[in-house]
């Protein structure tokens, strides 16, 4: 009997068992572990986690922050804490190429990962958000990528921007350090 419960818990997994563990600093504070969707999203599986490996992600901050929607990161060109140019986080990406959309029929749920782009589904790069409430609109227009799978309640405290846009004001919360589990 065991054996068959092993067996069914293997196959209820993702196909490979890639994902992220986030430490985040500021208002919020403790580790975010986020299990990537490689079979759904395998082009920007392998960008965040190649960006992740790289230490891309250290020290970036949470720059768009809605209430109720989500909290948006990732922007390794100008979001940095240190040396970044704040008035300019949400714009930049990373050296590596824009991504080709890979939409799937994943609901965007509280906890799930996207993929940020511009107005060109083709444009996702380094930059993703963490959903805190259902955003059922976004379902087939962006790339979901994964799922948090601990510290939701971390994600909940995170610092909240100001206005439509979510702009954070003052002190964002950061990703002090961002590494790829398996």
């Amino acid at each position: 009997m065991y054996k068959i419960a092993v067996a069914l818990s293997l196959l209820a997994g993702p196909a490979l068992a890639t994902g992220l563990e986030i430490e985040i600093a500021g208002e919020a504070n403790g580790t975010v572990k986020i299990d990537l969707y490689e079979d759904i999203a395998p082009g920007h599986v392998e960008q965040i986690t190649a960006l992740a490996s790289e230490g891309a992600y250290d020290g970036v901050v949470f720059h768009r922050v809605i209430e109720g929607f989500m909290a948006q990161t990732g922007d390794v060109q100008f979001g940095k804490l240190e040396g970044g140019d704040m008035g300019r986080a949400g714009m930049g990406g990373s050296e590596r190429p824009d991504l080709k959309a890979e939409f799937s029929n994943e609901r965007f749920l509280r906890g799930v990962v996207g993929m940020a782009r511009s107005q060109d589904p083709n444009s996702g790069n380094s930059q993703f958000f963490i959903m805190f409430d259902a955003g059922e609109f976004l379902n087939g227009q962006y790339t979901v990528v994964g799922q948090v799978t601990e510290g939701l309640e971390i994600v909940d405290a995170i610092k909240r921007g100001t206005g439509p846009n979510g702009a954070v004001v003052g002190q964002p919360d950061v990703m002090t350090r961002v590494t790829v589990t398996d």
